[in-house]
Order: structure tokens, then sequence, then C-alpha cells
């Protein structure tokens, strides 16, 4: 579980987790109850993001790598050659020394910087993007849309925000956030969704309309159509992994 994504991990998973994203592991039965103990594994890379300074992700020569590192808190899962050159490094570490080890990582800090084969995980609204700060158009579009989400956005405003014109934001918004406008609100407001049925303080009606839906049909069926689940049965997978009591895994 990476925030609001619920999958199942298989051999070779590759995911790159952010700051202050819930995240959880959970192997099935078999793995604890073997004969010879847990067989699960995982190799981990932890690091804090001001661990070179605060200023070395801001250099010019930082961009794409500060660009991902900012906008990870959704979590990553990787595929392609970028998980295939990564994985064999990361393998390779385990037989290095600190200081070769230490260098490494830079190898890996470089695949970073200009990767494309990975998939986002969990949905915009789920983790908070503290990236908002930055003036660009994009940037004041997305506070806009995320400070009103739950109500009925008008393209006009954006427009206005962002002194664009409405081919020129689509085509942006597309650019910037790898999916089409509409696409995002949606994504957005079942990100939205997904935070208030963890919680289950409130029905699934309730939720529906918090959340910038106009009613629970649509609500029902636009969360399949995201999640491939049904909000309740989004709901009843919370449970069971709370239900296992497994103790989270530490925040990277």
């Amino acid at each position: 579980m990476v925030g609001d994504n619920i999958d199942r991990f298989e051999n070779n998973d590759l995911v790159f987790i952010g700051s202050y994203t819930p995240h959880e592991c959970l192997c099935d039965p078999e793995y604890f109850n073997h004969p010879d103990g847990f067989q699960g594994e995982g190799i981990v890379i932890q690091f804090i993001y001001d661990f070179l300074g605060d200023k070395f992700f801001k250099i010019q020569e930082n961009k794409g790598l500060n660009k991902f590192l900012l906008q990870s808190t959704r979590g990553y899962a990787f595929f392609g050659e970028s998980k295939k050159k990564i994985i064999s490094i990361m393998l390779k570490m385990q037989e290095m020394n600190d200081i070769d080890r230490f260098y490494a990582l830079f190898s890996i800090f470089k695949i970073f910087s200009t990767a494309k084969d990975f998939n986002v995980l969990s949905s915009p609204a789920f983790s908070e993007p503290f990236w908002l700060d930055e003036s660009g158009p994009m940037q004041k579009a997305l506070k806009h849309i995320l400070q009103n989400f739950q109500k009925h956005i008008r393209i006009r405003d954006l427009l206005e925000i962002t002194n664009m014109s409405n081919t020129s934001f689509y085509t942006a918004f597309k650019q910037t956030y790898r999916m089409p406008f509409k696409d995002y609100l949606l994504n957005i407001r079942v990100g939205y969704a997904c935070k208030l049925l963890t919680d289950a303080s409130q029905n699934i009606s309730g939720i529906a309309y918090d959340s910038g839906f106009g009613n629970i049909s649509n609500f029902n069926r636009q969360f399949k159509k995201i999640k491939s689940i049904t909000p309740s049965q989004f709901q009843e997978q919370i449970k069971k992994i709370e239900s296992e009591n497994v103790k989270p895994m530490e925040t990277i």
C-alpha cells in the first residue's frame, strides 16, 4: 500500500517512495509461516532529502533530479531500462564498502534525473504536495484545483489564473501532469475520497459529496474506473490490512 494505491507486489518490483508518504508492504501468510522462518526479502536505500546540504538538489545541474524527488510523495513504480539499471546497482551495493556504496548512490541519482519509465502510484490528493510554492502557471492552476476540487471548477477561472488560452492550458497541463485536466481532477477527488474511506468515520454517501461528486452512483462508477474496485471494497481492504496488525515500514 502506497498512499491510496493498493496492489500486489512481485519479485524484483522497484519502487521509490518520497517523504511522508504512508506505505506498508504485507507479505502473504506462507512467507511468515515457513518452517525456516520469514522468507520475505527486500533491499532498501534510505536517505534524507537534505543529507548533502540544502542547496545540492537545487543547483541547475540537478533540476531534473530535484523535480523527481519533490513529486515523489505519490510514489513511483519503475519499469523498463531504468528499473534494470537501478536494480543492478543496488545488488552490487550489497558487496561494496561504505565509500563505494555512497558514490554508487549518485549513479542511481543520475538515472532518476532523466528517467521516464515509471508509473505514479497514488492519487494526487492523497499526499500534500509541498512543491506548490513555485510561481509557474501550472503550479498556480494546481493550487486552485486542490483548494476547490470539492466544488465545481470553472475552466475560465483556470485560464484567468494561468493567463493562457483554452488550447494552451489543456496542452500544458497534460505535458506537466501526465494526464488531461479532467482525468487529473477526477484522480484528485478519488484520492481525497480514499483518504476519507480510510478514516471510516463517514458513510460512503457523505464521502461522495465531500469529495466533489454530485451523486453516489457517479462516485461509485468513477471510483471503480480508477481503482478497479468499489468504495466499499476499498474500505474492506483497508480494514483487512489494519487487522493484520503489521508495523508500518519507516517513512523515507
